[in-house]
């Protein structure tokens, strides 16, 4: 396996357990006020957490159909970063900024295509 998708592939399993972080976080933090908004932000996360998490595993075993789903997740991040820009969230908008680059960056290079259209030449 290239390092450039080792990384990517590491960034995204990061970023799937900060998204199951998240879930655990909003369950503790429900109030029956916003139950149902608490529930659904809960299953969203968890949903979100368990597909990122399939694709990183699947990223890692060289397998082609993940990199779709993960560059459209890192181009979501980045539409995040964008909007957590100001003060005081400006931090976070560069932790998920250079997040999302360099998991593009890692699954865009040549090393990486080239492993991934093996998994392609494979399945014919």
């Amino acid at each position: 396996m290239p390092p450039p998708l080792a990384v990517a592939a590491a960034l995204v399993a990061v970023e799937a357990l900060l998204l199951l972080v998240l879930a655990v976080l909003e369950v503790a933090n429900l109030r029956s006020i916003r139950l149902t908004m608490g529930l659904t932000t809960t299953v969203f996360f968890l949903v979100a957490a368990a597909g990122l998490a399939w694709c990183a595993w699947s990223l890692w075993k060289g397998r082609r159909w993940a990199r779709g789903p993960v560059v459209m997740a890192q181009l979501i991040q980045l539409g995040l970063a964008w909007n957590f820009r100001d003060a005081p969230t400006t931090l976070v908008a560069v932790g998920l900024a250079v997040g999302g680059l360099v998991v593009i960056a890692g699954l865009l290079h040549p090393a990486t295509t080239q492993v991934l259209e093996q998994d392609a030449r494979l399945e014919e």
